[in-house]
Protein backbone atom coordinates (compact mmCIF):
# COMPACT_ATOMS: atom_id res chain seq x y z
CA UNK A 1 0.00 0.00 0.00
CA UNK A 2 1.29 3.41 -0.98
CA UNK A 3 0.36 6.29 1.29
CA UNK A 4 0.35 9.72 -0.34
CA UNK A 5 0.19 12.76 1.92
CA UNK A 6 -0.95 16.03 0.36
CA UNK A 7 -0.62 19.39 2.06
CA UNK A 8 -1.72 22.72 0.63
CA UNK A 9 -0.31 25.97 1.99
CA UNK A 10 -3.43 27.82 0.82
CA UNK A 11 -6.75 26.68 -0.60
CA UNK A 12 -5.51 26.17 -4.15
CA UNK A 13 -8.16 24.69 -6.52
CA UNK A 14 -6.52 21.29 -6.92
CA UNK A 15 -8.12 17.97 -6.01
CA UNK A 16 -6.25 16.22 -3.21
CA UNK A 17 -8.05 12.96 -4.07
CA UNK A 18 -6.92 13.19 -7.71
CA UNK A 19 -3.32 13.82 -6.67
CA UNK A 20 -3.32 10.84 -4.30
CA UNK A 21 -4.78 8.47 -6.89
CA UNK A 22 -2.50 9.72 -9.66
CA UNK A 23 0.70 9.45 -7.64
CA UNK A 24 -0.14 6.07 -6.08
CA UNK A 25 -0.83 4.66 -9.55
CA UNK A 26 2.37 6.24 -10.90
CA UNK A 27 4.52 4.61 -8.22
CA UNK A 28 2.81 1.23 -8.66
CA UNK A 29 3.47 1.41 -12.41
CA UNK A 30 7.13 2.06 -11.60
CA UNK A 31 7.48 -1.03 -9.42
CA UNK A 32 6.73 0.35 -5.96
CA UNK A 33 4.31 -2.28 -4.71
CA UNK A 34 5.31 -2.57 -1.06
CA UNK A 35 4.47 -0.33 1.88
CA UNK A 36 5.62 3.14 0.80
CA UNK A 37 4.96 6.79 1.52
CA UNK A 38 5.45 10.09 -0.31
CA UNK A 39 4.27 13.64 0.21
CA UNK A 40 3.14 16.43 -2.09
CA UNK A 41 3.11 20.00 -0.82
CA UNK A 42 1.45 22.81 -2.76
CA UNK A 43 2.99 26.17 -1.85
CA UNK A 44 3.07 29.81 -2.89
CA UNK A 45 5.90 31.79 -4.46
CA UNK A 46 7.62 32.99 -1.27
CA UNK A 47 7.84 29.50 0.23
CA UNK A 48 9.19 28.03 -3.01
CA UNK A 49 11.88 30.71 -3.30
CA UNK A 50 12.84 30.16 0.36
CA UNK A 51 13.13 26.38 -0.21
CA UNK A 52 15.27 26.82 -3.33
CA UNK A 53 17.60 29.19 -1.49
CA UNK A 54 17.83 26.92 1.56
CA UNK A 55 18.36 23.59 -0.20
CA UNK A 56 19.83 24.37 -3.61
CA UNK A 57 21.60 27.70 -3.96
CA UNK A 58 21.43 30.58 -1.45
CA UNK A 59 21.85 33.04 -4.35
CA UNK A 60 19.04 31.45 -6.39
CA UNK A 61 16.10 33.83 -6.59
CA UNK A 62 14.41 32.08 -9.52
CA UNK A 63 10.95 30.65 -9.05
CA UNK A 64 10.86 26.90 -9.63
CA UNK A 65 7.61 25.16 -10.47
CA UNK A 66 8.64 21.89 -8.78
CA UNK A 67 11.29 20.71 -6.33
CA UNK A 68 11.72 17.20 -5.01
CA UNK A 69 13.54 15.96 -1.95
CA UNK A 70 14.37 12.34 -1.21
CA UNK A 71 14.35 11.40 2.45
CA UNK A 72 18.02 10.46 2.11
CA UNK A 73 20.31 8.69 -0.35
CA UNK A 74 19.91 5.26 1.28
CA UNK A 75 16.14 5.32 0.93
CA UNK A 76 16.49 6.69 -2.60
CA UNK A 77 18.18 3.39 -3.42
CA UNK A 78 15.17 1.55 -1.93
CA UNK A 79 16.74 0.29 1.27
CA UNK A 80 13.91 -0.48 3.64
CA UNK A 81 13.97 1.47 6.90
CA UNK A 82 13.29 -0.23 10.25
CA UNK A 83 9.55 0.55 10.19
CA UNK A 84 9.15 -1.37 6.92
CA UNK A 85 7.91 1.66 5.00
CA UNK A 86 9.77 2.92 1.98
CA UNK A 87 9.88 6.69 2.49
CA UNK A 88 10.21 8.05 -1.03
CA UNK A 89 10.39 11.75 -0.22
CA UNK A 90 8.56 14.98 -0.87
CA UNK A 91 7.46 16.83 -4.00
CA UNK A 92 6.94 20.58 -3.68
CA UNK A 93 4.77 22.35 -6.27
CA UNK A 94 4.58 26.14 -6.61
CA UNK A 95 0.95 26.72 -7.54
CA UNK A 96 1.34 30.28 -8.88
CA UNK A 97 4.25 29.17 -11.11
CA UNK A 98 2.26 26.10 -12.24
CA UNK A 99 -0.66 28.37 -13.13
CA UNK A 100 1.62 30.64 -15.16
CA UNK A 101 3.05 27.63 -17.04
CA UNK A 102 -0.43 26.15 -17.56
CA UNK A 103 -1.60 29.40 -19.18
CA UNK A 104 1.49 29.51 -21.43
CA UNK A 105 0.94 25.88 -22.49
CA UNK A 106 -2.84 26.21 -22.79
CA UNK A 107 -3.44 23.53 -20.14
CA UNK A 108 -5.72 23.22 -17.16
CA UNK A 109 -4.04 24.02 -13.84
CA UNK A 110 -4.76 20.56 -12.46
CA UNK A 111 -3.25 18.86 -15.53
CA UNK A 112 -0.10 20.99 -15.20
CA UNK A 113 0.18 20.19 -11.49
CA UNK A 114 -0.09 16.44 -12.21
CA UNK A 115 2.62 16.82 -14.89
CA UNK A 116 4.89 18.55 -12.36
CA UNK A 117 4.12 15.88 -9.76
CA UNK A 118 5.17 13.21 -12.27
CA UNK A 119 8.42 15.09 -12.90
CA UNK A 120 9.11 15.29 -9.16
CA UNK A 121 8.18 11.63 -8.64
CA UNK A 122 10.64 10.56 -11.33
CA UNK A 123 13.35 12.43 -9.41
CA UNK A 124 12.37 10.60 -6.22
CA UNK A 125 12.90 7.34 -8.10
CA UNK A 126 16.32 8.51 -9.30
CA UNK A 127 15.15 9.15 -12.88
CA UNK A 128 16.15 12.59 -14.11
CA UNK A 129 14.68 14.39 -17.12
CA UNK A 130 12.87 11.58 -18.85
Amino acid sequence: MIKINVFKQLNYPISVVKIKKYLAKFFEEHGIVSKAEASVVIVGEKKMIDLAKAYYDPKDRSLHSVLSFTVDEAKKKFVYPPDGTLHLGEIIICCPKALEEAKEENKLLEDKVLELIKHGALHLLGIHHE
